[in-house]
């Protein structure tokens, strides 16, 4: 029976009780030595070191006991069943032209795998003959629980995309082969949740602390049913297992804010990814780019990762011996196809066999590598190399191989799942009642309900956005000069026929400024479209949450741009309506900006270059404002233009603005001796102009006086042709385009970010 003694309670130390949470004794994570309990020979694999969630949990219980010494029975724990993924003839090709194309056009989805699909296009055509370049070529291997399996090759050679087959990333129409754990076809949405990927690259919000990141992962990963201090406590151990702790409260940083360091970045990528503890955790070069000493560290929690539990799959270019000390697991590829799989420790041997035997002093992986390089260079390439790995591989397998399983009970993939999950192991994927194993269906493909993610994305971008003020400072910098010249160019117009023009270019160029000034939207989603796919690739939250986080952020800055604008121009230039015409042109305005952000926020899930989208977005406004009535009047488009007039978002609000204006029948604007305003005539003397209008009375049989009203704001909404719509139903579609485009932006975002590759 197992037992845990909980420690005597002191009074110097209010942690005294967590001794794994202790951090008021300095610790080095990172350069303490970790030993795991030796296994039995007997039987390897029957028991593993408790997970982090075990821990966690144990720890609990011995804080609820009140006695000083309260023995915990943990006989009751089932015994978790060592996991065992699998994989057996993976193969993948790809289409490529014909024409040359440049080594830097690659995509960042296929990373190393594809680049010498433009270096070798020529040699990759002559060898297949219908166009087709294969990046895996008949793969198979495990990988077990408490190991790390390293990928390892040269750049082309199918690391990343063999990491991506396993991590299903890849379509299963274009993926030929079979990826089992212990033995069971593995779902994809069974995947999701009981794995995690982590990318090449760190992507991070930069103006969140290290213990912010980690907290707002557990808020997304971990059940709501789990309480904020047991979250917390979560973060707080992973923080020490990835050695994080004297960065804890420091920003991320980038290229304008000073930070962690790259090491501490790379740790923190992969803590956002195994703060729900998963039970495979596949990593694509996660030393890339970091110095050896970094680099040793964290492959040195991978390890630790790994031990506690889970099947650890990464791909490394080329490891130091220190780091080579900590894989288990080994399998080179040469453009593909296996060259060696086994163990660190059966390199020398099998290289000895193979006729070139490893030097003593040289790192066995730079020989491996060089090696297969060399013979890559040759004529029949590495062809004897990987069918000498065949055979040996079939030599060895028949040996007796003491890590087999196959006296083991036979254990369902899910109960084997929920028998994990009782120990403490992954909790994000944990039923709401984890003791009952009769349901083995009862995996949720999210850890928290709908309204949940919302919350906790909002969090996170107002607390990111609240650390950048100047991006917002210089957006309503932006409004309020812009209302301020507006305000001094047009001060209080008058009601002349010079004044009713001048309050026509007035509101064209308020409300074309307002849809400008929502281009600031385009770089919000670039910078964070690829933490949205990380983090959504493996439901981490729903698409959908993080579409209406966003809209429901938005509206405060909006409603605040909006007051601004409206408050500064309004009563300067001398607007009709008094305050119900002010509040009127406030929702306008507000409307407008609305619909400009979702309008900017679509196209930005649409174009994923920055410049690119400035230059679609000023275009496309340029000509919604060319539409809107403004420069040309609705009865004078061409009728095969017409369309672009009714889905021109300038035409609406600004309809609404003139209505707000002009819907006076009682106003005048422009009275008798005013008709000549407009004409030669406005320069001669004002007794000439009473004596034409005595002419024109005969003429027309009505009497027209200097003082008569000849033009009411009604007839000026005539002369404009805005008729057919009144201005409270322009608000309103102008509010529904806004509503609109942002369902487009959700349906982009759920076609355009499967993060798999075809």
């Amino acid at each position: 029976m197992a037992c845990l003694e909980a420690p005597p309670p002191t009074t110097t130390n209010d942690n005294s009780h967590f001794p794994f949470f202790d951090h008021t004794t300095p610790i080095n994570m990172e350069l303490r030595d970790f030993k795991p309990k030796p296994k039995p020979k007997s039987k390897p694999h029957t028991k593993i070191n408790p997970s982090l969630g075990e821990l966690l949990k144990r720890v609990e219980e011995s804080q609820t006991n009140t006695p000083n010494h309260q023995i915990l029975d943990l006989s009751s724990v089932p015994q978790s069943y060592p996991f065992v993924l699998s994989f057996h003839n993976l193969t993948y090709s790809v289409k490529v032209r014909r024409k040359l194309a440049l080594p830097f056009t690659k995509s960042s989805a296929e990373n190393d795998s594809s680049s010498d699909i433009g270096g070798d296009i020529e040699t990759s055509l002559c060898k297949n003959n219908n166009n087709t370049k294969i990046l895996l070529n008949g793969i198979s291997g495990e990988a077990r629980e408490g190991e790390i399996m390293g990928v390892l090759g040269a750049s082309g050679s199918g690391k990343s995309t063999l990491i991506d087959a396993l991590a299903d990333r890849i379509s299963k129409e274009s993926l030929k082969g079979l990826v089992s754990l212990n033995g069971e076809v593995l779902e994809s949405r069974l995947l999701k949740v009981i794995s995690a990927y982590v990318m090449q690259d760190d992507l991070l919000f930069p103006m969140l602390t290290v213990e912010e990141t980690l907290m707002f992962s557990a808020d997304f990963r971990l059940p709501r049913s789990l309480s904020k201090s047991k979250k917390r406590a979560r973060v707080q151990a992973l923080i020490d297992q990835l050695g994080l702790r004297n960065a804890a409260k420091t920003v991320i940083g980038d290229e304008g804010h000073r930070g962690v360091s790259g090491g501490e970045r790379r740790r923190v990528s992969i803590g956002i990814d195994i703060i729900h503890d998963p039970i495979v955790l596949f990593l694509d070069e996660p030393t890339s780019g970091l110095d050896s000493t970094s680099a040793f560290m964290v492959v040195k929690v991978l390890k630790r990762i790994a031990q506690s539990g889970s099947i650890v799959v990464m791909s490394i270019h080329q490891p130091s011996y220190r780091i080579l000390s900590l894989l288990d697991r080994l399998i080179f590829l040469s453009h593909g196809q296996t060259v060696y799989s086994g163990s660190p420790a059966n390199l020398p041997l099998f290289f000895s066999e193979f006729g070139h035997p490893i030097p003593e002093n040289e790192n066995r992986t730079e020989f491996t590598l060089d090696l297969i390089r060399e013979l890559e260079e040759t004529p029949g390439g590495t062809k004897s190399l990987v069918e000498f790995n065949n055979s040996w591989q079939a030599k060895t397998n028949d040996e007796n191989n003491p890590n087999r399983t196959t006296n083991r009970p036979k254990l369902s993939l899910k109960d084997a799942i929920n028998a994990s999950i009782s120990r403490g192991k992954l909790v994000s994927g944990a039923p709401k009642d984890p003791n009952n194993t009769t349901t083995t269906g009862s995996f949720p493909t999210f850890a928290n309900p709908f309204w949940m993610e919302m919350v906790v994305i909002s969090n996170r971008s107002v607390t990111n956005s609240r650390r950048m003020p100047e991006l917002f400072g210089i957006r309503l910098g932006a409004v309020l000069v812009t209302g301020i010249i507006l305000a001094t160019m047009f001060w209080n117009l008058d009601s002349s026929p010079k004044g009713v023009q001048e309050r026509l270019g007035l509101f064209a160029f308020a409300m074309s400024t307002t849809f400008y000034t929502c281009a600031e939207a385009i770089p919000v989603f670039l910078q964070e479209r690829y933490i949205f796919m990380r983090e959504t690739a493996y439901n981490a939250y729903r698409r959908s949450s993080y579409v209406l986080a966003h809209s429901l952020i938005s509206i405060p800055s909006l409603v605040f741009l909006s007051l601004t604008f409206a408050a500064t121009t309004f009563w300067a230039v001398g607007l009709a309506g008094g305050l119900s015409g002010f509040f009127f042109f406030f929702f306008t305005i507000f409307a407008a900006f609305w619909a400009g952000s979702s309008f900017v926020t679509f196209l930005s899930g649409v174009v994923t270059h920055v410049m690119l989208g400035y230059t679609v977005v000023v275009a496309i406004l340029a000509y919604f404002l060319l539409f809107s009535g403004f420069f040309i009047s609705r009865d004078r488009i061409p009728p095969y233009w017409l369309w672009f007039h009714y889905i021109s978002l300038v035409k609406y609000p600004y309809e609404a603005v003139l209505q707000n204006e002009f819907d006076d029948p009682i106003k005048c604007f422009v009275k008798g001796i005013q008709i000549f305003d407009q004409s030669p005539l406005g320069a001669v003397p004002a007794s000439t102009k009473g004596e034409l209008l005595k002419t024109m009375s005969k003429t027309l049989g009505m009497n027209i006086t200097g003082s008569t009203c000849v033009t009411t704001g009604t007839d000026i909404l005539k002369q404009q042709g805005i008729t057919d719509i009144s201005k409270w139903n322009c608000l309103w579609i102008t509010i529904a385009w806004g509503f609109f485009f942002r369902i487009l932006f959700y349906f982009t975002l759920l076609l355009g970010s499967k993060n798999k590759r075809s």
